[in-house]
Formats: C-alpha cells, sequence, structure tokens
C-alpha cells in the first residue's frame, strides 16, 4: 500500500509540474461502512472491482464546492424517507438519516447552483453503507432549469438505454464510501440534474450527498 500512495505522489507531482495551474482537489470522505471487495453483486455492465482507491484528482486552481446548501428538486417532491435537502447539506455518512429516498423506477434530484459555473468534478453518493449498484445512472449539465435545451451530458452508465435518454458508454459502479468521482471537463453550467433507475438490492433510489466543484463565471 505504501508503494501504491508513493507512486500517486510521484504522478501528482510530475502532473502538477507539467501544469503549473492545476493542483489535487481536497476531498472530505466519509468512514468506509463495509470492509472487503464485494464478491455477490450480477450486472451484465460492471466495471471490473479492483478494490484500489481512485488515487488524486487534479483541477484548476480557485476550483470550490459550488453546490453546498444549495436548492435540490426532484422529479418525486415527497420521499418516501428524508428531505431533498439532504443531498447538499455536507452529511456524508451513510447510516440512517442520512440519505433521501425516492421512489421506484427512473428518478432524478436536481441542484441549482444559483449562478453558472465551469465544472471540474462532480462527486455523487448514493448509497455507501451496503455495497450495491444503481441502474441507469445519467448526469446532465445545462443553464436551462427545464433540461429542454442545452443540454450535456458528462456520465451515462444506461448500457440499453432503458431510461430513454440515450445509450451509454461508461459502465455500472458499486457504491463505496469514497463516491463516484465524475469529470464534466470544464463544462459550463448552472443546473446538475442526476438520474438513476432503482438498484440491486431494490427498485428505489437513494442520495446520501452530491458535491458539484467548479469556478464561478465572472
Amino acid at each position: 500500500m505504501k508503494r501504491i500512495m508513493l507512486g500517486m505522489a510521484v504522478l501528482l507531482g510530475v502532473a502538477a509540474a507539467q501544469d503549473p495551474g492545476r493542483e489535487e482537489l481536497k476531498l472530505q470522505l466519509p468512514k468506509p461502512m463495509f470492509m472487503g471487495t464485494p464478491s455477490n453483486i450480477k450486472s451484465p455492465n460492471l466495471e471490473p472491482i479492483t478494490g484500489k482507491s481512485r488515487g488524486p484528482f487534479l483541477v484548476p486552481k480557485g476550483t470550490r464546492l459550488l453546490s453546498s446548501n444549495r436548492l435540490v428538486t426532484s422529479s418525486d417532491m415527497q420521499p418516501v424517507i428524508g428531505e431533498m435537502s439532504f443531498a447538499t447539506d455536507g452529511e456524508k455518512s451513510g447510516g440512517d438519516g442520512y440519505f433521501v429516498e425516492l421512489g421506484p423506477g427512473k428518478q432524478w434530484i436536481q441542484i441549482d447552483l444559483r449562478a453558472p459555473g465551469f465544472l471540474y468534478a462532480i462527486l455523487v453518493w448514493h448509497y455507501h453503507s451496503q455495497p450495491r449498484v444503481y441502474h441507469d445512472v445519467v448526469v446532465q449539465i445545462s443553464e436551462d432549469k427545464d433540461f429542454l435545451k442545452g443540454v450535456t451530458t458528462v456520465f451515462n452508465n444506461d448500457h440499453d438505454n432503458s431510461s430513454g435518454l440515450g445509450i451509454g458508454r461508461e459502465k455500472e459502479y458499486i457504491e463505496v464510501s469514497e463516491g463516484r468521482l465524475i469529470d464534466p471537463k470544464g463544462i459550463r453550467g448552472r443546473y446538475i440534474r442526476l438520474y438513476s433507475n432503482g438498484n440491486t438490492s431494490n427498485d428505489l433510489n437513494h442520495y446520501v450527498e452530491v458535491e458539484v466543484y467548479g469556478v464561478p463565471v465572472k
């Protein structure tokens, strides 16, 4: 493990030296709630399980958290459990009382950043107290709150278009405490919409936290 971390540090130093305008994104991650590598989850589109951390992620200097306590709306505004505000309140523990639970089938939540920004990282925790795979995870960005125009999809692992948003190229993944980091590559936007369509444990949809990092448009 020490060799792996040392190798990551070396690579990070090389990347930062090549681009002095970038720095490591500092993240505060919750404690893991299960140990070991899950082996009983089956999916025709599951990414390989390595058990390794994703390592450091570089962003332009000045990148900051834009989503803290921002307004969250949803396709299901009467959650089964929790409040929509849980998704941006900064509480990332995976235990009971820290997640919002939406109804079955395809659902979405939407975060309003209040103003446009150039976005460089989106970090998503659906649920991490037990290993699960959430289906048809699609993340889109727009400056139109109704997502009728100017929509950019930055993540899509719906391999068979079962949610009707197009066929995605990304793989499904097992939820863990470090969350799923999505790279929007500096796309400009104000609204972030995140879809899911049930999971391997049940047909409901959950969000512990979503963090959006970027640079405000001046």
